[in-house]
């Protein structure tokens, strides 16, 4: 069965990596992987209940990070079309595309850390949109925007889902995480940006934004102007709740996001109540919800499914126990597990490293949790489906594997070495 599963498994990974040669598109690959992994489980398990219980257990896990995605997705959706991040881009004077490049990274690493590296990359996406009209530019940028937010959220415990795992399970505490990470991490994002900022000239200019009469920033009535500033405060005032929250009540940050997003659509629907229904049609969330690119929410279920069967049969676990027994050293088998964490989900992984390694042999701050952060949350960057942040972004952006792991894994190689370094 451990070998069927593994097969398959990379049977659909490759399958995916080939999406244009073969013409299939990924989603696709991706579901009918997932069902087939545990499909085969099923029929080769002699205990039906117990592998039905184990999928249950995994869609539950993998519904919070959908329903998160889907809530922060529609909330930029609404800021959008409110036209709220013009007052982020308006502020940003410069239209050189090296300046955009290292101003939209160094904003993308510290709100992370604020936010998480999900909500980050699709928050600056959308602001990159704004500012960038070259279409080859702004792949780039987001390519960037992957690996700044992957690098911002490791050195919080909010950032990156990982670190939030350690942080609850008492492996690591705020204070300690943020002085231990933040210097690696800084360097994991600034090598792929002095890397990345070659690729530009330096008198390369984007497009700037303009109306059929050539003004470069239209008249805005006082309403609606009024109305972008309430959508963004709400907005990005209600996703920076969604970790406090979480905090205070102890439940999954998927209910805080679909919090913020019942109320941003409040707001939205009092802000236009004197409209008439076809005016106010394109700023309801009902609009918002139907511009969600929904392909890559289902990818994402696919390969989420698909890494749960490896989970659930012990093929993960066993995996990190032979690289315990033929590697030996504990920084050499964590910068492996990093590099893993690029091809299957991070989440599995860490969860497996930390059933592996128990406090009392290495107590909460040691040295092999503060790396683990580190390599889980920044390793990530180096393929484009290793983490959250890379595949919200491929779908808004529609990044094919093959160019970012010819664009932008080399750069993000190369920081993740150094950081690890350092």
């Amino acid at each position: 069965m451990i070998v069927l599963l593994i097969l398959l498994f990379v049977t659909g990974y490759i399958l995916i990596t080939l999406e244009h040669p073969v013409k299939i598109n990924k989603t696709a690959t991706a579901l009918i992987t997932g069902v087939l992994c545990w499909t085969a489980y099923a029929l080769m398990s002699s205990e039906s209940e117990s592998v039905i219980h184990h999928l249950g257990e995994n869609l539950a896990a993998t519904a919070e990070i959908l329903f998160f995605l889907l809530g922060a997705m529609t909330v930029v959706e609404l800021i959008d079309v409110h036209d709220g991040f013009a007052l982020i881009t308006d502020r940003i004077a410069t239209r050189n595309i090296r300046t955009l490049l290292w101003v939209i990274s160094l904003l993308a690493f510290f709100l992370s850390a604020l936010l998480d590296n999900l909500t980050t990359a699709i928050v600056m996406v959308s602001v990159a949109r704004k500012l960038i009209r070259n279409t080859e530019q702004r792949r780039i940028v987001a390519g960037m925007i992957i690996v700044a937010a992957n690098a911002g959220g490791a050195w919080s415990p909010i950032g990156d889902v990982t670190t939030t795992m350690l942080w609850i399970g008492g492996q690591i505490t705020t204070v300690n995480i943020i002085r231990s990470l933040f210097l690696p991490s800084l360097v994991s994002m600034i090598i792929p940006l002095f890397l990345l900022t070659r690729l530009f000239k330096a008198e390369t200019q984007t497009e700037k934004i303009t109306n059929k009469q050539g003004v470069s920033r239209p008249y805005v009535t006082p309403m609606a102007r009024r109305d972008r500033r309430v959508m963004l405060a709400v907005g990005l005032g209600g996703m920076l709740f969604v970790p406090i929250f979480k905090t205070l009540t102890h439940l999954p940050p998927y209910m805080g996001m679909m919090l913020v997003l019942g109320v941003i659509w409040v707001v939205s629907e009092l802000l236009h109540s004197d409209k008439d229904e076809s005016e106010r049609q394109k700023f309801t969330a009902a609009y918002a919800l139907s511009r969600i690119d929904v392909s890559s929410i289902l990818f994402f279920l696919g390969i989420l499914l698909a890494v749960g069967s490896l989970e659930v049969t012990g093929v993960l676990r066993e995996l990190a126990s032979m690289l315990n027994q033929s590697v030996g050293n504990l920084d050499v088998i964590v910068l492996l597990i990093g590099l893993m964490s690029a091809v299957v989900d991070n989440v599995p992984i860490v969860a497996a490293a930390m059933g592996m390694y128990d406090l009392q042999t290495y107590p909460t701050d040691a040295k092999l949790w503060e790396f683990l952060a580190y390599c889980a949350g920044t390793g990530g960057s180096l393929l484009l489906i290793g983490s959250a942040a890379g595949v919200a972004v491929m779908g808004m952006e529609k990044l094919e594997f093959g160019w970012y792991l010819r664009k932008i894994g080399g750069p993000a190689l190369i920081g993740y070495v150094a950081g690890a370094l350092v």
